[in-house]
């Protein structure tokens, strides 16, 4: 239905001068994001952890072996090895339609590779329910893949989600492989989730790898600046949701504030 142009303005206006503004804090938190995962993580592909050597950028193989073991899930639901496998395959299947941007050489999350994986987010939720024992292995792909999630989500509710639920894959990875690398992953994570408390715990037990002196300040420098642009997105999520509550209040559409200025993380 036609509305008038102020009936139009979003609740949480980020036009004009003040867009501006917030796509530099997005731009400014996309790449310190980034770069804190490539000093804390190293390059790394979700397929490199469960790729078979099998070259098929259309994703059909690994769609494929999903459905083959969804079927052997209707008959039993609750196995966590075929969970396992079913998340597996889903994380393949979304990192094989990943498209490289040309201008940057960087790969992006395509529709269908998204949806992909969701269902791997999906498997991995049930998986966790289905064992008392989950994967390191499963549990350090899951977490890069959610996210993944994080960074392409294009609501509030969506990145914070998918943070938390990475942040709490990494946990496991961490109690079950500790090292430097892993503890500031997850430190990282911690960080972006709000869970300050619990990344300066992790940033100590992560110091505790660190080979020289150096390794350790450069852990504190790292973390300590990105704690500071958490901090940062924590204050726009909570001008986020006082927007939300008030257009809820009011009996409006809750307003996608996300979709003029992008995602924070690093989506467009």
């Amino acid at each position: 239905m036609a509305s008038s142009g102020d009936e139009r303005r979003m609740v949480f206006d980020i036009r004009g001068r003040r867009k501006n503004v917030v796509k530099a804090v997005y731009a400014v938190l996309a790449l310190l994001m980034g770069l804190s995962l490539l000093l804390v993580v190293g390059p790394f592909s979700i397929a490199e952890i469960f790729n078979d050597g099998q070259s098929n950028n259309s994703g059909d193989i690994y769609i494929e072996q999903a459905e083959r073991v969804e079927q052997k899930l209707n008959k039993d639901p609750d196995n966590p090895d075929l969970l396992a496998n079913l998340t597996k395959a889903r994380i393949n299947a979304g990192n094989a339609l990943v498209e490289v941007n040309p201008e940057t050489g960087a790969g992006q999350i395509t529709s269908e590779g998204r949806i992909e994986l969701e269902k791997a987010s999906e498997a991995w939720s049930q998986y966790l329910e289905a064992t008392d024992e989950p994967s390191a292995g499963l549990a350090q792909a899951a977490a890069r893949t959610l996210f993944s999630l994080a960074e392409t989500a294009r609501t509030n509710g969506e990145i914070q989600n998918n943070i938390k639920a990475a942040r709490d894959a990494q946990l496991i990875v961490a109690e079950q492989r500790p090292s430097l690398g892993t503890l500031s992953t997850l430190a990282t994570y911690q960080l972006y989730a709000f869970d300050y408390a619990g990344a300066k715990k992790s940033e100590k037990e992560a110091g505790a790898y660190a080979n020289t002196k150096f390794e350790r300040e450069n852990l504190e420098n790292e973390l300590e600046q990105i704690e500071k642009r958490a901090r940062e997105f924590e204050k726009f999520i909570a001008e986020i949701g006082k927007a939300e509550k008030k257009a809820q209040a009011e009996g409006k559409a809750i307003p996608n504030a996300l979709s003029e200025g992008g995602n924070p993380i690093g989506g467009p």
